[in-house]
């Protein structure tokens, strides 16, 4: 399967397709309850596939700038995914109404991470456009970002980009509950939430010649297997 394409081909073909015709015509977006998407299934544990319980409904959480909203596990992963579509929001492009998913009762998958939506500590970004299967949608710059979300999180975040079958709308809690780098994580953004207010979330710059080193020695070793066990 070719996984190269040119994100401006990608939407200009949505575009023409119209709204309703980009819900269905491109594989990995969208599935009506209870139907398995080509190649996917149906998720049948308790668990989603990072090992939080799967939620019959979660918490509606506002992302802080954008007047959006997206549903989420309470505690820390919400902490954290927030931190992400914040980020987004304020330093890739403006989010508007049905650009964020979240927490999803839909048991359908194309991939078995995209079960990480049952438990609420999935997020997906624009997933219309940037869906299952496709690699190469974002710009070099916004691949700047990214990868300064991804580090800036120490591994805590998983992104979809980096997977086997791709999906770079995806971002997702990349442990179990509990766990330290989970935890210590999200305390952090706790603290610059709390703090004077020069930290965080839109007061960063990813493309300082620092921020940028320190990313691409984390993707780096995050290729290699060190961070994620």
């Amino acid at each position: 399967m070719r996984h190269e394409i040119d994100r401006r081909a990608l939407l200009a073909a949505g575009a023409a397709l119209g709204a309703t015709a980009a819900l269905t015509a491109v594989p990995g977006t969208a599935y009506a309850a209870g139907s398995v998407p080509p190649g996917g299934s149906q998720w049948s544990g308790g668990d989603s596939a990072n090992g939080w319980p799967v939620l019959e409904e979660a918490r509606l959480f506002r992302i802080e700038g954008s007047g959006q909203s997206v549903r989420l596990a309470d505690g820390d992963a919400a902490v954290i995914l927030l931190h992400v579509a914040r980020r987004f929001h304020y330093e890739l492009d403006p989010l508007r109404p049905g650009d964020v998913r979240g927490h999803s009762t839909n048991r359908s998958v194309a991939q078995e991470y995209e079960s990480n939506h049952l438990s609420g500590t999935a997020l997906a970004i624009r997933p219309h456009a940037y869906p299952v299967g496709v690699k190469g949608g974002l710009y070099p710059r916004e691949l700047v970002v990214i990868r300064d979300i991804l580090a800036e999180l120490n591994g805590a975040v998983a992104w979809g980009g980096d997977f086997g079958t791709p999906k770079e709308s995806h971002f997702e809690i990349a442990y179990q509950p509990g766990h330290p780098k989970v935890t210590g994580v999200a305390r952090t953004i706790r603290g610059w939430r709390e703090g004077p207010g020069n930290e965080g979330a839109g007061t960063v710059d990813a493309f300082a010649l620092q921020r940028r080193r320190q990313a691409a020695a984390f993707a780096r070793r995050s290729a290699q297997g060190v961070l994620r066990k």
